[in-house]
């Protein structure tokens, strides 16, 4: 019985280690597509190129030019440790990839804003490896060349909110008919929500869909510290 039990963890332990060898090879494999995609993607445009064509559209917005509430409340539903990562946030990688284990899924990504920004405006939304590493190439070149906020002032005007929006100006123009700093702390937080799924939040077409994700973001900010429940509770409506 001691050699069968012997033998049993020695195998275990093989297969272990064959598998972890596996895993490494596989990163590798995937790893250096990643570089050489985002290597890429940064000759043909580099990030320094990239920056100044955002800056310089119709309607960009500066950073102290967006409410607070509006910044906590995107930070909370997107990236809550967005001020202190470096591009990239392990701990939100590994929730997201032990989730789509269990679902089989590749429902979460575990991207950060630097990382979302970098897919949005270089590479295919196609979730595959390779994808994902260059994504993170990318996301560490960005973080050590701009400042938090100017990263996260990219991000609001880039991104997509519904209803053919691109960016902070044009969504509280187009939705609210002001300013981004003339928004109302309820619809900072409804716009702030927007960008997880803008074709199904559009506030013109899916407003109570809208509102269910608002309900999300504000729990998203009880949970970071940015409101306490009875303040959340009290935002949720207009």
């Amino acid at each position: 019985m001691r050699h069968v039990l012997r033998f049993l963890g020695k195998l275990v332990l093989s297969l272990l280690a064959l598998t972890a060898a596996l895993v490494l090879i596989v990163g590798a494999f995937f790893g250096i597509e990643g570089y050489n995609l985002y290597r890429a993607a940064v000759e043909e445009k580099p990030v320094e190129e990239l920056a100044a064509s955002i800056r310089e559209q119709d309607g960009f917005v500066s950073y102290d030019r967006l409410p607070q509430i509006y910044i906590d409340a995107v930070v909370s539903a997107e990236d809550q440790r967005f001020w202190t990562h470096s591009g990239v946030d392990f701990l939100a990688i590994g929730r997201a990839l032990w989730h789509d284990l269990q679902t089989l899924s590749f429902a979460e990504g575990g991207s950060t804003i630097s990382q979302q920004l970098m897919k949005n405006q270089y590479f295919t939304q196609d979730k595959t490896l390779e994808r994902k590493f260059a994504e993170i190439f990318a996301a560490w070149k960005l973080e050590k060349t701009y400042t938090k906020q100017e990263i996260f002032e990219m991000y609001v005007n880039t991104i997509y909110f519904g209803s053919g929006y691109y960016g902070i100006a044009q969504a509280a123009e187009g939705y609210y008919g002001k300013e981004p700093e003339e928004l109302t702390d309820y619809e900072a937080v409804m716009l702030a929500g927007l960008p997880n799924a803008p074709s199904a939040y559009a506030l013109d077409t899916n407003l109570e869909l809208a509102r269910q994700r608002m309900d999300q973001v504000l729990e998203r900010m009880v949970d970071c510290g940015k409101l306490t429940a009875a303040e959340a509770a009290a935002l949720a409506s207009p």
